[in-house]
């Protein structure tokens, strides 16, 4: 390429055509000899006629020269003129070695580098150089070849989430030994390391060396750390400079499970400083999904940090089978469990749907003994991927049938039937105590008290796998806890309660420091490489260059102490380790490390990414030559008269029909609909229906939460709206106090997500009437279609311990003194929640000392729904028996619907008159 007037020419020499250009000139205003005038008689008849065809007896000056500058145009551009042109490599010739830093440093302006290494092979093509590349980061020996051969291939290259060390330079420069001479263009990520020295004067002994580097500082941050209830942050700059304030972003997923910026933080570097910190002053909710911290504006392994366990405290769902609804701590079954954890952990309440998404380490169960599909599905899942469930024993699970027969997925072992009561009347022995916990149990080495003593428990049934699934057992060698792994989690079971009704163990310290060690084991702080000497570590996720995070895939682990000490490589990459439960981040940058500037030698010369690239504008030329040919064709036709310039108006006029864009309808109307039912439901006490599907079995039950509504309305002080019926897969819950759920043979199973939706509405204080309307042909049970539909339907519900309605049950007088229960028929078979075993009668009371709260749920067959139908007139819509009896039934049947819709709102307020009879005497009266 020769340069002229700092334009590069590839083919010069079609310059010379320019000369000629001064000759064309005169050879296009050369005129020919004027004619001789001779008149012709015959001329007078052409007077004032107008000649439309005309031509200039002379070529007009601005039309030579637009000629002139096309014939220019096409020899300038035939020339290939290049603009931007490098006179250094357009002088060079010879082999050319481009090296590459390749480390994360450059991975911000990575895209620049790209660019300058594309126009770098441009010019190389445009001079015939042959070209290699050297990675120092990741040293391969070097190839020369076409420049073009090597532009495909430049995207493959990428940033290493290391830094070129001693040993890969020496190895790079290896290579080079038996190649001759070469010029060299060293890309620089603007950090210094150790061999960089070295490499240099190995470059320049082989020819010419040019270096291009950024101008920008390179920023990292080292890992953070938790401290002061806070998240500490570090951020460096490899060169000190004047003020400067960065942004650092936490980036997790949000409660949709969406990747988004959680918080944010500014961080000052002061001036002359190469040190900025700032703290994250989080909610442990907000803080357990963090995953990385970034830099904002920066796009390198180098400026971001990896979260792992090390940053929080551990997080315990807690969930109990059916809480209190009088706010009576002592009695709550997760009273005593809180107390032990809440100084050590984050607790978290609420159903186990809303629960799973935020990911918590520990989920504890306290008597809950039967899970939806969907709920075990998710949970499943969850302890799969690490995660901790622990259960606790009770009641339920020691009336249920969960784990029996077969092992249920979410117990450790298989459990007896019943429970096993020792120390009382009705027992065989004396109360057991625990004994000392084996060397391979986690509460190993924990002294237990001599007042911790077991009076009930669950029994496990014996196993061949028994034995190494006990972690705690009692002195005559029942397990009292069990615990098998599942998948990368591991299930926990107590065979006791959560509660001091079983065992003394949850009144003392013991308790404390059990739950430490199963929901705190995996300490928060990090660890030194002797804590982790002999344990390997398997890669979850590594990071390129960029701090993107891939899945780690078929990577083999790493020796714990190694995962500390070992610097960055293709042996050790940065990313997320695992061992069992516990996360380690492997950061590219440590808490030690730091960061300096390079600096070149004053002979070496140092480029800028930004050099204007070379453009070629031969087909610029020779586009402007032909639309200036084209001008000059439409000059001559109108200097001669010959151009038409009809301006043709045929207006083409295109109806188009335009589409609306039209936003999706509905998705706001159901958002529209959501938020009326939700209204409608709240604004008001409000009786629903569960819908079956049958529209006949569907109107009665509308017209019988009518009826009972407005026997509510005109008796008691509540004051229904009208009922509305609820689409188990659709509407929440949540609103209603009741549901009435009518059971026809052929309604559909609802779906996980609704038996979910169902298991929180029971936990949460919600009531379901399940009726199947078969009381006179079938007693409760599976002896008819509707029966056999029940128990199909509750089998993913969890449904506490039943019984046959006691005569003393809150029900039997919450507003109505009652015995029977009446609907459309007249069977006594009403079932509802077991009272607790250890009920007594209390002297000068009709009734024991229950205390049961509202039972979640109440089953029968007297089709209640048609005994309260009424019409829009207020007259009954099904007859009931013959005269006055038939009307008595019917009253019978309002009145146990009064007293059910008042023992939901008024809970177990009655049976606590149990309590009467202390109290007067405790006031002397």
């Amino acid at each position: 390429m020769t340069v002229l007037g700092g334009i590069g020419f590839t083919a010069p020499w079609l310059l010379l055509a320019l000369l000629a250009l001064p000759i064309l000139w005169i050879i296009l205003r050369a005129v020919p000899p004027a004619p001789m005038r001779r008149r012709f008689p015959g001329v007078a008849l052409l007077l004032g006629l107008k000649d439309d065809e005309s031509v200039s007896d002379r070529t007009p000056w601005w039309l030579l020269l637009l000629r002139m500058l096309a014939a220019a145009a096409i020899i300038i551009g035939l020339a290939g003129p290049v603009l931007n042109p490098d006179e250094d490599q357009a002088q060079g010739s010879g082999p050319l070695l481009i090296v590459l830093d390749g480390s994360w440093a450059g991975a911000t302006r990575w895209a620049e580098q790209e660019d300058a290494i594309a126009a770098q092979l441009t010019r190389a093509s445009r001079a015939g150089r042959t070209v290699a590349f050297l990675d120092l980061a990741r040293p391969q020996p070097p190839v020369f070849q076409t420049a073009d051969a090597w532009r495909s291939r430049l995207p493959g290259f990428r940033p290493a989430p290391w830094q070129p060390d001693q040993a890969r330079t020496t190895l790079a420069l290896s290579f080079l030994t038996e190649i001759a001479d070469f010029d060299t263009l060293w890309f620089s990520d603007g950090l210094d390391y150790p061999g960089r020295e070295a490499a240099l004067a190995s470059f320049e002994s082989k020819g010419s060396v040019d270096v291009y580097q950024t101008a920008a500082n390179v920023l990292a941050m080292t890992p953070a750390s938790f401290e002061d209830g806070a998240v500490q942050l570090t951020a460096m700059r490899a060169a000190a400079g004047p003020e400067r304030e960065i942004t650092v972003q936490a980036l997790g997923r949000d409660p949709a499970g969406n990747a988004s910026i959680l918080a944010t933080a500014s961080a000052t570097f002061a001036a002359g400083e190469t040190t900025a910190e700032t703290a994250l002053s989080l909610p442990s909710e907000l803080r357990a999904r963090i995953t990385r911290f970034d830099i904002q504006g920066q796009r390198s392994a180098g400026s971001t940090t990896l979260a792992d366990d090390g940053l929080r405290r551990r997080e315990v769902a807690l969930i109990a089978g059916r809480e209190s609804r009088e706010g009576l701590e002592l009695l709550s079954p997760l009273h005593y469990i809180e107390q032990a954890l809440a100084p050590n952990a984050d607790l978290i309440r609420g159903a186990l749907d809303e629960i799973l998404p935020a990911n918590p380490d520990v989920i504890i169960l306290a008597d809950v003994a039967t899970l939806s599909p969907g709920e075990e599905e998710s949970l499943g899942a969850w302890i799969d991927e690490g995660g901790m469930l622990v259960r606790f024993a009770g009641p339920r699970v020691a009336a249920s049938d969960v784990s029996r027969a077969d092992e249920d997925p979410m117990m450790p072992v298989r459990l007896r039937s019943g429970g096993r009561t020792v120390g009382g009347a009705m027992s065989w022995g004396e109360p057991k105590a625990l004994a000392p916990f084996r060397e391979n149990s986690p509460f190993f080495g924990l002294e237990i008290p001599p007042d911790v003593q077991v009076t009930s428990q669950v029994m496990a049934q014996p196993d061949p796998t028994l034995a190494e699934r006990v972690i705690a057992e009692l002195t005559d060698g029942t397990p009292l806890v069990t615990r098998k792994a599942r998948e990368q989690g591991q299930i926990v079971l107590f065979h006791v309660t959560a509660t001091a009704d079983w065992s003394t163990l949850p009144l003392s310290g013991l308790f404390v420091q059990m739950l430490e060690r199963l929901a705190i084991s995996s300490s928060t702080s990090r660890p030194d490489a002797g804590q982790l000497e002999g344990t390997t570590w398997t890669p979850q996720q590594v990071m390129d260059g960029f701090g993107t995070l891939s899945d780690a895939g078929t990577l083999p682990g790493v020796p714990g102490a190694d995962l500390l000490t070992a610097p960055p490589g293709p042996d050790m990459q940065p990313g997320i380790y695992a061992s069992g439960d516990r996360r380690l981040a492997r950061n590219v940058i440590e808490t030690e490390d730091t960061l300096t500037a390079v600096s070149w030698p004053p002979r070496i010369p140092v480029k800028g990414f930004a050099v204007p690239p070379e453009q070629p504008v031969a087909g610029w030329l020779l586009s402007l030559a032909i639309l200036l040919l084209l001008a000059d064709v439409i000059a001559s036709l109108a200097l001669s008269g010959r151009l038409v310039s009809a301006a043709s108006r045929t207006a083409a006029i295109g109806l188009a029909a335009l589409l609306m864009l039209g936003v999706p309808q509905g998705a706001q109307a159901q958002n529209a609909e959501d938020d009326a039912f939700a209204l409608n439901a709240t604004a008001e006490l409000v009786l629903a229906y569960v819908l079956t599907g049958n529209r006949q079995v569907d109107e009665m039950s509308d017209a019988g939460l009518r009826g009972l509504s407005d026997t509510l309305f005109f008796r008691t002080s509540v004051e229904p709206a009208a009922p509305v019926g609820v689409d188990l897969e659709m509407d929440e819950l949540a609103f209603f106090p009741v549901l009435y759920w009518p059971i026809t043979p052929d309604q559909p199973r609802p779906s996980s997500e609704a038996y979910v939706k169902l298991n929180a509405y029971l936990r949460s204080g919600g009531l379901i009437l399940f009726d199947t309307r078969d009381a006179d042909v079938a007693r409760f049970g599976n002896a008819s279609p509707n029966g056999r539909k029940l128990q199909d339907l509750a089998a993913p519900l969890d449904i506490p311990p039943l019984e046959p309605l006691p005569a003393d049950h809150v029900l039997t007088r919450t507003f109505y003194l009652l015995q029977d229960f009446p609907g459309r028929h007249s069977s006594r078979d009403v079932w509802v929640e077991a009272a607790p075993p250890d009920a007594e009668q209390v002297e000068g009371m009709p009734f024991r000392n229950l205390n049961d709260g509202v039972t979640p749920v109440v089953i029968g067959g007297n089709d209640w729904a048609a005994a309260w139908a009424i019409s829009n007139t207020g007259t009954p819509l099904v007859p009931i028996g013959r005269g006055f009896t038939g009307e008595r039934q019917r009253e019978l049947a309002f009145r146990f619907g009064v007293n059910l819709i008042m023992h939901v709102l008024t809970g177990n307020y009655k049976s606590d008159q149990v309590h009467v009879p202390a109290l007067l005497d405790r006031l002397g009266q």
